[in-house]
């Protein structure tokens, strides 16, 4: 584990602050990221260094749950069990606890050599639940521990820079004239920033320079293999991260239809369109399968980037490690295949289908292509190429597949 605490003061409020939002998460079931963001904005007067102290705590603690708590020696339920679960933590960040009689009985040597026992026991010393290291483990076979072990490492903070407006290089220095540090990465668009920091603020992203996109994410929009001009259909857009790439690789030149079933979603994608000044993307809330039948035989391409488990995002969003059952996952692999059936359709003859997910595990990916292929809806597709990114090549989990109506 990192040790980021080495020069830290703990203050009471802070860690009652943080005590909350994770009995919120654990105990009350909330989304850590709408916990977070409350708990954030709800005191001005905290400064940045206090912010970011009470993110770093939060997602850490919800990041290694499970190893904490088995060296406390039971879940936490009370508001006692989370201050000696956190002095646990900090312990093996390096810390060295205050006085304080909430952390009274915690012992660093024997913190730490429970640690060193658990560490040859992959499910405790990645901390996940016991269902999810055994599906690993079954779907993934000896790619999973280092799979899984990565998912740990907080996410990096990478941009895409809106070629529409600048480039990749331009953004880096006009970052760098607000004291942002940028560097260039392999991908034409990205810009990795190194310090994480909030730029939703800044000038640059105001006028629609860039865009935070994860550098696998980055990857789905050029597999589509778009061109300026044409008729392009993005079914699962959301708030429309991707159709905004597809926009600015076809120099917005063309249509995007995007579609979601969530209108609050496209009304922040409508938003995100007008400041990256792209005018070729028409949004479409899904209402019934006949929004869907309407479509048939209109796209040159056709992106469906389905629900999934989300399990390639543990590095920024740890809590669905804990939020996920087996049984959501059985349902959301059936809602991925009927999206397949009802959706590729849209796709014309001679033209092409993206199929993408940002899981790790092959039933969600592979299988789900593979069992398309060999349906009646798929008999006229063929798969070009595929692309599976796991957690440990550096950045989110993604897979792709590129098909060809036929």
């Amino acid at each position: 584990m990192a040790q980021k605490y080495e020069k830290l003061r703990l203050y009471r409020n802070l860690v009652e602050a943080s005590v909350k939002a994770l009995k919120k998460i654990f105990s009350e079931n909330q989304l850590a990221d709408r916990v977070v963001q409350t708990m954030l904005r709800s005191n001005r007067k905290w400064g940045s260094k206090d912010r970011r102290f009470l993110a770093a705590t939060i997602y850490d603690a919800v990041r290694w749950y499970r190893l904490h708590y088995e060296i406390y020696g039971k879940e936490p339920q009370t508001t006692e069990d989370w201050w000696q679960i956190l002095g646990i933590m900090w312990i093996l960040q390096g810390l060295e606890l205050p006085d304080w009689d909430a952390f009274v009985g915690l012992n660093p040597i024997e913190i730490k050599q429970k640690e060193q026992d658990f560490s040859q026991i992959l499910k405790i010393q990645a901390s996940i639940p016991d269902w999810l290291d055994e599906l690993g483990r079954q779907e993934l076979g000896e790619q999973w521990a280092a799979c899984i072990r990565a998912s740990n490492e907080p996410a990096a903070l990478v941009l895409r820079a809106n070629q529409l407006k600048t480039s990749p290089e331009e953004l880096i220095i006009n970052l760098d004239k607000k004291g942002v540090k940028g560097q260039l990465m392999s991908l034409p668009d990205a810009v990795l920033v190194p310090k994480r920091q909030k730029l939703t603020q800044l000038p640059s992203y105001e006028r629609g320079y860039f865009e935070i996109q994860d550098a696998s994410s980055q990857e789905v929009a050029p597999f589509l293999e778009v061109k300026k001009g044409m008729a392009v259909v993005d079914a699962c857009a959301g708030a429309g991260g991707k159709s905004l790439h597809l926009a600015a690789l076809m120099e917005n030149k063309g249509s995007i239809i995007s579609l979601d079933v969530e209108k609050a979603k496209l009304e922040q994608l409508q938003k995100r369109s007008k400041r990256a000044a792209i005018s070729i993307i028409t949004t479409q809330t899904i209402q019934n399968n006949q929004t869907i039948q309407a479509l048939h035989n209109t796209a040159d391409r056709l992106l469906l980037d389905v629900p999934c488990s989300g399990l390639g995002t543990l590095k920024r969003s740890p809590h669905i490690k804990w939020r996920l059952k087996p049984d959501f996952l059985e349902q959301i692999k059936a809602t991925q295949q009927q999206i397949l059936q009802e959706y590729s359709p849209i796709c014309q003859s001679g033209g092409k289908m993206v199929y993408a997910t940002c899981s790790v595990l092959p039933s969600e990916n592979q299988e789900q292509v593979q069992t398309f292929l060999k349906s009646p809806a798929g008999t006229n597709f063929r798969l070009i190429r595929e692309k599976q990114i796991l957690p440990n090549e550096g950045f989110d989990g993604f897979y792709m597949a590129l098909l060809e109506r036929i």
